[in-house]
């Protein structure tokens, strides 16, 4: 379900359908219709997992992480910080990757300094939550 989820610009109303597949498939696993009304946050806690919005936010920053310890002429991070030329469409412009990464670093005081230790960087992705 998450497969390729780090180069996502997810907006608000993906998170929310992401997570309503979710739960449909942890009601299904645990046994629980949804009459039974049992909170979400205990079927998740009887499986182990997270909420897949701080999983999508963890693996963007892990793979900001890599994109910035790569050399400067790879291009992968050529790409990353690729403008497009020409000019833009009318109306508001779509939601960018990178601008998601920022909103995660800022909310969580991280720095793109931070991201060139890995072993830092790592633990400060998983305290996340």
């Amino acid at each position: 379900m998450l497969h390729a989820s780090e180069t996502w610009p997810l907006r608000k109303e993906n998170v929310v359908e992401l997570q309503r597949a979710e739960m449909r498939m942890v009601r299904w696993m645990c046994g629980i219709k949804l009459k039974d009304r049992l909170p979400s946050k205990e079927l998740r806690e009887r499986l182990g997992i997270d909420d897949i919005a701080l999983v999508l936010q963890q693996n963007r920053l892990r793979w900001y992480g890599h994109v910035l310890r790569k050399d400067d002429d790879d291009w992968v991070k050529k790409c990353m910080e690729y403008e497009a030329e020409g000019p833009r469409p009318r109306g508001r412009p779509k939601r960018t990757w990178r601008g998601v990464v920022r909103e995660d670093c800022q909310a969580h005081k991280l720095k793109k300094e931070d991201a060139i230790d890995r072993c830092k960087w790592r633990k400060m992705i998983k305290d996340v939550r």
